[in-house]
């Protein structure tokens, strides 16, 4: 049996936040499947959840006026990469979401608690990075956006302050337009396994040469991070072998990668090299 003392279970979002800011200990879950991991293993006793699997309207996917694409906190992996927005504008993301799990934690996962659960091999973290998201934030109180660059606070810790729900997602046009994107998964097994190294690569380029280059790496230093020196010396350079190489090898100067049972330093290392070569390659246009 869980040790789970109530749970809450509101309808509307405003209901949502006046019961999190009258009740701060609270453990919020969405679709739950970390926490229910939690739950198994004896981490919480006489847990209070607030469930948010009923609220209506953050499972929404949809393109604001000034072509912004919004994404709720809710929304599944499933429908993530099987929504026909997300595939035309920013098929990265299509991608992150597919390699995460096996279809029956895609069905229930959101994209909210991935994020919120702060885990360095959250598959979405390193695409939305080179997207440069955008969080939404909500108390009862108010709200505040924040980018996801300044979201993670260590390894499994977000900035999340007291009471505050993450509601939205928000991709602005220009971290999008004229961008092509690639998100590389490296695992010890080919299916439901966490990521060893995750890749995210988003290229904007005019005539073969660099005019914007992102970068962002999962399992590679305490939280998910970009890698900012990599990005500042690629634009201007041409996409040429010699190149593409130089940019890969320039990952590893924010890369900061740990010996576990998963793999060496040394191996994600060689791993995160050969990964952001390999999708710049593609990216490029080689088969």
């Amino acid at each position: 049996m869980f040790d789970i003392k109530k749970i809450y279970e509101p309808t509307c979002l405003q209901e949502a936040l006046d019961i999190y800011q009258n009740n701060p200990q609270l453990k919020v879950i969405a679709g739950g499947t970390d926490v229910l991991i939690n739950l198994r293993h004896g981490k919480y006793e006489e847990v209070e959840l607030l469930s948010l699997q009923r609220v209506k309207g953050l499972d929404e996917i949809k393109m604001l006026d000034d072509g912004t694409i919004e994404i709720g906190a809710l929304t599944t992996f499933t429908k993530i990469f099987r929504n026909d927005l997300i595939n035309e504008h920013i098929p990265i993301l299509a991608e992150a979401a597919v390699s995460m799990g096996g279809p029956q934690i895609r069905n229930i996962a959101t994209i909210g608690g991935n994020i919120c659960n702060g885990a360095v091999s959250a598959d979405s973290a390193p695409a939305l990075l080179t997207l440069n998201a955008l969080l939404v934030l909500e108390t009862a109180m108010g709200s505040r956006t924040v980018p996801l660059t300044e979201f993670y606070a260590g390894p499994g810790k977000v900035k999340l302050q007291p009471s505050e729900i993450l509601t939205k997602i928000l991709i602005t046009k220009e971290n999008y337009t004229n961008f092509k994107g690639k998100y590389i998964k490296f695992s010890n097994r080919k299916a439901m396994d966490i990521a060893m190294i995750g890749v995210a690569v988003l290229l904007n380029t005019t005539d073969n040469r660099v005019n914007d280059l992102r970068i962002a790496l999962g399992v590679s230093a305490p939280t998910p991070i970009r890698c900012y020196e990599a990005e500042k010396v690629s634009i201007g350079l041409e996409l040429t072998e010699d190149n593409l190489k130089t940019i890969s090898e320039m990952t590893l100067l924010d890369a900061k990668p740990r010996d576990s049972w998963r793999g060496s330093k040394a191996y994600r290392e060689h791993l995160i090299k050969v990964l952001t070569y390999r999708a710049l390659r593609e990216l490029r246009g080689d088969n």
